[in-house]
């Protein structure tokens, strides 16, 4: 469902040169897995994340998804994706029923297919109680709901979630993470970037570390602890990563 080759992004800095972000990056996601894309701050993720959602031109390289190509078909690949980034992206004057609304007509859904999906999504994210409240006025929790139901409202074959559950309560992120399992479960690829290890280690089942725009390996959880000799994932992340074991 999501194929990566060779994908490489620049930046240009006006006191440094030119900065590779991205470096040469290869890997897949199969239908009905869930692909953990894990590293530092700068790493890479977001910028990854970023191209494959075709909001951003790759230097070199390039990626299909479902089958179309993130150069030559930009807007058939967003047609077929979720995208979740990391600041949301909400618009704070409106209810969350309104942006759900909203971006179901601009995915050109029939009202009551729209009406029904919307339903079913409140009730899976328990945001009837707050779905009239301005945005403004919502706890993180709940906008993080709803940008993860804006995200998932025309039900598309790929998934790419950046850092879903960062900053929320126990609960709220238990109920992103069943949603995500059942995604899964209907067959969709799921491209998820996180720095909560337990939360990888649980939900993906393959997981790459990225640092410094390169991948530093790809495999299951045994793959990695068979590689490093390490059984949690954060000192297999750690381990990669080149720092030494804790004293």
């Amino acid at each position: 469902m999501i194929q990566v080759r060779e994908l490489s992004k620049s930046f240009d800095d006006s006191k440094r040169g030119a900065k590779l972000a991205v470096d040469r990056v290869s890997f897949e996601v199969r239908e009905g897995e869930v692909f953990g894309l894990l590293g530092p701050n700068g790493a890479g993720k977001t910028t990854t994340l970023r191209l494959l959602a075709t909001l951003l031109k790759p230097s070199s390289g390039t990626a299909e998804l479902n089958g179309f190509d993130i150069n030559r078909d930009p807007a058939r690949v967003r047609a077929r994706i979720g995208f979740l980034s990391g600041d949301m992206g909400l618009y704070a004057r409106l209810t969350p029923r309104e942006i759900l609304d909203f971006f179901g007509k601009l995915n050109g859904m029939d009202a009551p297919v729209r009406l029904e999906r919307m339903n079913e999504l409140m009730t899976l994210f328990d945001m009837h109680s707050f779905a009239d409240v301005r945005t403004d006025r919502l706890s993180t929790g709940m906008k993080q709901k709803t940008a993860i139901a804006r995200t998932m409202l025309h039900d598309p074959p790929i998934l790419i979630l950046d850092e879903p559950t960062s900053g929320l309560d126990v609960p709220t992120a238990r109920t992103i993470e069943s949603a995500i399992v059942n995604a899964r479960r209907a067959g969709k690829s799921i491209l998820y970037s996180t720095h909560v290890m337990e939360e990888a280690e649980y939900l993906c089942d393959r997981i790459a570390v990225i640092s410094d725009g390169h991948l530093k390996m790809t495999g299951t959880m045994e793959q990695l602890r068979e590689a490093t000799g390490k059984h949690r994932l954060r000192e297999i992340f750690l381990d990669l990563l080149g720092y030494p074991p804790d004293q």
